[in-house]
């Protein structure tokens, strides 16, 4: 009998674990806004956001506390991303007009979400630069090998900036409710989620995840918290 109850036990935990420990809330705004990436503007003042300031083992990163805001409407799902810096570097050639493939090589800030508990390793990357360069994916981890379709497109916008006097740069994405599953978002709906940075030079890149992985890669959706709508 007490084996039984501490496998049980352990079952309970091991599920727990496998849906990531963080929990983040996105606020209600009654109607779209457009986008500055600044958190002082009125969307956002008062909006509670998390705190990403480890690597994806787990370890400090300092200089690098990243705080990601969030709110949503019946359309859209918004996250600002507040980005303290070291160094930076930059696509060489950067575009707006265009998705980066390979962004992820230079300096961004990334969202992964999945709205599907069931099929958790299918779900969606977006990224965006200091420079306002983007590209999102289509993830789907269970073939081999993985697909990261980075030819989907989605809709989401994006707008950055970067204050250089104070080495931060901020960020701000618009993310469609429909391309990620959620044509009727309601109070209370949730979505696994998980936030991510690559930031610096080769020889000083620096590593930041609100939720850690404890791999090498961001890709392990075991690792990812949960994004109410409030």
């Amino acid at each position: 009998m007490v084996m039984r109850t501490l496998a049980i036990l352990l079952a309970v935990a091991s599920v727990a674990l496998a849906d990531g420990a963080g929990r983040m809330l996105s606020y209600y705004a009654k109607a779209d806004f457009p986008l500055t990436a600044d958190p002082n503007a009125r969307q956002w003042k008062g909006i509670q956001g998390v705190i990403a300031e480890n690597d994806q083992m787990g370890k400090p990163t300092p200089g690098h506390r990243t705080e990601i805001r969030s709110r949503w409407t019946a359309k859209n799902l918004y996250l600002l991303f507040v980005c303290p810096y070291e160094e930076l570097y930059l696509h060489p050639n950067p575009t707006q007009t265009a998705e980066t493939n390979k962004l992820w090589e230079y300096d961004v800030a990334e969202a992964f979400i999945g709205t599907d508990f069931k099929d958790i390793r299918r779900y969606k990357e977006f990224e965006a630069s200091p420079q306002g360069e983007w590209v999102d994916l289509d993830i789907f981890r269970d073939k081999f090998p993985p697909t990261n379709d980075w030819k989907w497109n989605s809709g989401f916008q994006v707008k950055a900036r970067i204050d250089q006097e104070r080495k931060i740069w901020y960020c701000e994405m618009q993310i469609p409710m429909v391309s990620i599953g959620l044509a009727a978002p309601a109070k209370n709906a949730g979505m696994r989620i998980n936030l991510y940075r690559c930031q610096g030079p080769p020889s000083n890149r620096k590593f930041i995840a609100w939720q850690p992985t404890r791999e090498e890669t961001f890709h392990v959706p075991e690792s990812f918290g949960r994004l109410v709508l409030k």
